[in-house]
């Protein structure tokens, strides 16, 4: 029985151009601290009685649901999973600030109601008609691996042939400050609080898909040596060595706390591997990983990594591409290697 899992299909609403893979070509740069996320026209893909009554993120989770959904020729998934950390944070400030000013009277039950994480999933469920399985996963900063990893096992496990995965959050103005107080985000320039809505579908179809998913660790506060034994235990699975791998997709975003743990690990995880960074087009959220994985699965399709994805300017820039191995760390306490290679592998 075939077991090898594939990413079908992709979609991203970003601080980069919404639906499209202009970013590979054409970034959209900023120096900016916080950054919303570029909306499309909604009117343009949902009926008006559906826009009306939805918040940002779940507009952009229902359409970047539908458009992975179309692209991959599935109507309805076997399993629908989504991470997030802050869920529909916009609608619980909206219901909360409404709490305070009415004295608990005359409120609105929309804002409540589309306020929980788990609302995310359930209204793409609901719109896709799908009666599978449901899961969402609040993990802060490793919420969208958690995600990848129950969907990677799902299809592992035969419980369902197609996936579709999601990592969506919103920053308000008022999160930011929170966030950056918290000494989350405000690090040095290069490096900017965003947003994230992306959605994916994974399955066994190779043919037409962006690339091959091979393997999903996750580990919590691992020392160096511990890490190193959980990266060759993930490659040795996969039947991948280390020299195999091309380039490494790593959460670099400029703050200093952040990008010392990568200083550290990389030169012993990775020595003399190509880095690769997302972050400084993407921002930064709870669930920016997401994008990281989209990024890295794009390349993985297209066969080209532009110069600006590059942590530091290459010798030589890979010519075919086989394998991206994408790292990510959280607080320096969650830990995930997520391995992707080529349909042609």
């Amino acid at each position: 029985m075939q077991k090898d899992i594939y990413i079908r299909a992709a979609c991203q609403i970003s601080a980069q151009p919404p639906l499209s893979e202009e970013w590979l070509d054409a970034p959209v740069r900023y120096s900016e601290p916080y950054v919303r996320a570029m909306d499309p026209d909604y009117k343009r893909y949902l009926e008006p009685n559906v826009a009306r009554r939805l918040g940002k993120l779940l507009k952009r989770a229902v359409l970047t649901a539908r458009r992975v959904m179309e692209a991959s020729g599935v109507a309805c998934p076997d399993a629908i999973i989504t991470g997030t950390g802050l869920g529909c944070i916009e609608n619980t400030g909206v219901f909360l600030n409404a709490l305070v000013r009415e004295g608990e009277e005359l409120l609105k039950p929309t804002s409540f109601m589309q306020s929980t994480h788990n609302t995310i999933s359930s209204l793409i469920a609901i719109d896709a008609r799908c009666h599978g399985y449901n899961s969402t996963y609040a993990h802060k900063g490793i919420s969208f691996e958690c995600a990848l990893l129950d969907g990677y096992l799902q299809l592992k496990a035969g419980e369902a042939s197609t996936v579709l995965v999601g990592a969506h959050d919103e920053m308000t103005p008022e999160y930011f400050v929170l966030l950056k107080r918290a000494g989350y985000l405000g690090g040095a320039p290069g490096g900017f609080g965003g947003e994230t809505a992306v959605s994916m579908m994974l399955g066994r179809q190779r043919a037409g898909s962006l690339c091959r998913l091979r393997g999903v660790e996750i580990a919590y506060r691992p020392s160096a040596d511990e890490a190193g034994r959980i990266l060759n235990g993930l490659l040795q699975a996969s039947r991948c060595s280390l020299d195999a791998v091309d380039a490494v997709m790593i959460g670099t975003n400029g703050h200093p706390r952040n990008d010392a743990v990568y200083a550290e690990m990389c030169p012993v995880l990775f020595p003399g591997k190509p880095l690769l960074r997302y972050k400084h087009l993407f921002g930064e959220s709870y669930t920016a990983p997401g994008l990281g994985v989209y990024a890295a699965a794009t390349v993985l399709h297209r066969q080209r990594i532009p110069g600006h994805l590059f942590v530091h300017a290459p010798g030589e820039a890979p010519r075919n591409i086989h394998n991206i191995l994408f790292y990510n760390q959280f607080e320096g306490k969650n830990h995930s290697f997520i391995l992707l290679s080529s349909c042609g592998e």
